[in-house]
């Protein structure tokens, strides 16, 4: 998967591909036909459409001008507009002049006269103003043309298709702060690797679709190697799917236990068993308070059963017994959806994990030593923890350590301050740092959710969902991705795999399901779940949107 990188890794990055042989001029080169090609395959038709290029001054002027050449090679009617005049020899202004295309300089355009002509009849605007080493705020002639451009685009009835190089000029691709005269692209085309900023807001608003361009570098590069931090890619997450033979029976893609429920929450365990199923585990067992099976059954009657003891509505201890006679057939479990804080819930999952005893229970025969062996976490089958779970878990001393590893667990920011101590603007300051440094000392797979949530596994890789979507800011959209995890262990994906799919799946769902509802505002969990097949044939096929 492409990694993502800061700006001064980026120059490293590049001076090493040079002195390996790879030339600045070359990259340039590969730079603007990825782009040009990036362009192509969203606008197939471009023979005859008016492309304008924004023209910076440095590198990224140069790899939107071999761009738009690429382009009217293709067919395509193209205009350059540069914010300071560009030596006469550049080789890639001169090959765009030789097209025949019209060329004009800010400095000599009075009332930017021009400016406005051209983006007012462009069909596809080309960004190339200010690369990845921009700092804010802008000045000078970068500042006044972008601030007109912006202007003039939205003077228009129709908008053009806006693509950014890099990155939308005045966007900080390391710390994601937006200068005011920023276009917003449709696209986005960054070269080699992704940069922070692009998933930090204000800036990830303004970048449309992100894709990554090949310019010759290749992956095995030591210091591209070397950075752990990776965005999820569907050319690499359809290969990561389970495969579904043809002789299959239910068996062959898991059954998994949902632990979850209590009286305030009976819809979680529901959400969550839909995730499970939807994602393509074969058989899913709900075990829950059986006070809330007649509430449940008739939203999911594929499920199956396992009615635990409970306190009111609230999962007991003495549900510790009826789960681990179930456990040696599970290939995946997850606990935690709509528990609720019980105590009597506490003291369940204290039990479950830790082997302590009830001291007013009998600890006779056969069920004593199964509870006695039953603490070593190496008997549990493995593990998803989320919601109420994981602040139950909080309260636990030694926690990791009860859990199988490595386990997935699934915080948003305020589970995540409770699980770590710290407030939620710690954990919100650098996500990918948070999730990072509390999988390597927790030992088990980190999914700190939000907008473009993280994993982070034990051993340092971390991946960036591409996907945010006000669609899963709705109660319930979090036990719909705790299922669809689940359900992939139980299809004998590992963890960190599961974690990332599963991610990147339910965003997609969430975006289907709000284009199916015909608003973001109006998407509840449930229709994020059943969002789920179109997401996963959507990445079989290629084509996210069907």
């Amino acid at each position: 998967m492409p990694k993502i990188v800061t700006v001064e890794e980026m120059k490293a990055i590049e001076k090493a591909a040079d002195a390996a042989g790879l030339t600045y001029d070359q990259m340039m080169e590969n730079a603007g036909l990825a782009i040009a090609d990036a362009i192509r395959r969203r606008q197939p038709a471009i023979s005859g459409k008016r492309v304008v290029v924004l023209v910076g001054t440095g590198n990224n002027g140069g790899d939107g001008l071999v761009a738009v050449d690429h382009l009217a090679e293709a067919g395509a009617q193209v205009a350059a507009y540069l914010v300071k005049p560009r030596d006469d020899t550049d080789p890639h202004l001169a090959r765009v002049k030789s097209r025949g295309a019209l060329i004009a300089v800010a400095a000599d355009d009075q009332r930017a006269r021009v400016l406005h002509n051209v983006l007012g009849s462009a069909d596809i605007v080309v960004d190339a103003v200010l690369g990845t080493g921009a700092k804010l705020p802008l000045e000078g002639p970068a500042k006044g043309v972008l601030g007109t451009a912006k202007k003039a685009i939205a003077a228009r009835g129709q908008r053009p298709y806006i693509v950014a190089v890099d990155c939308p000029s005045g966007l900080d691709c390391d710390t994601g702060d937006l200068a005011d005269e920023t276009i917003f692209a449709d696209l986005t085309v960054t070269l080699a690797a992704a940069k922070p900023g692009h998933f930090r807001m204000p800036g990830a608003a303004a970048i449309g679709e992100l894709s990554v361009a090949d310019i010759g570098i290749p992956a095995n590069q030591k210091l591209l190697a070397k950075i752990p931090l990776e965005v999820a890619t569907p050319s690499e997450l359809r290969t990561w799917l389970p495969d579904r033979p043809l002789d299959a029976h239910k068996g062959t893609f898991g059954r998994v236990i949902i632990v979850a429920g209590s009286v305030n929450f009976p819809g979680a365990a529901a959400l969550a068993g839909l995730g499970a199923y939807r994602i393509g585990a074969g058989l899913v067992t709900l075990a829950t308070p059986s006070s809330l099976q007649v509430l449940i059954a008739p939203r999911l009657p594929e499920a199956t059963w396992i009615l635990l003891p409970h306190e009111l509505g609230a999962i007991s201890a003495a549900a510790v017994d009826v789960l681990r006679r179930e456990f040696s057939n599970a290939d995946a479990f997850l606990l935690g959806p709509g528990f609720g804080q019980d105590p009597a819930t506490a003291t369940f999952l204290d039990q479950l994990l830790f082997g302590r005893q009830d001291m007013h229970r009998p600890r006779i025969g056969f069920i004593h030593q199964q509870e006695q062996a039953s603490s070593d976490p190496s008997a549990l089958p493995p593990c998803v923890v989320d919601a109420d779970g994981l602040k139950l878990l909080a309260s636990l001393p030694d926690w990791p350590s009860r859990l199988p590893a490595p386990s997935v667990l699934t915080p948003h920011p305020g589970e995540m301050a409770v699980l770590t101590g710290e407030d939620i603007e710690a954990v919100q300051a650098d996500r990918v740092k948070t999730a990072a440094k509390w999988a390597k000392t927790w030992g088990h797979v980190v999914v700190l959710k939000g907008a473009f949530t993280v994993v982070a596994e034990p051993e340092g890789k971390v991946s960036l969902n591409p996907i945010a979507t006000p669609a899963l800011a709705r109660a319930g959209t979090g036990d719909v991705l705790a299922g669809a995890i689940v359900g992939l262990m139980g299809q004998g994906v590992d963890a960190y795999r599961s974690a990332v799919l599963g991610a990147y799946l339910q965003g997609r769902a969430g975006q289907l399901a709000a284009v199916s509802v015909g608003s973001e505002a109006s998407v509840l969990a449930g229709d994020v779940a059943e969002g789920l097949p179109a997401a996963i044939a959507g990445l079989v096929s290629g084509r996210p949107w069907g």
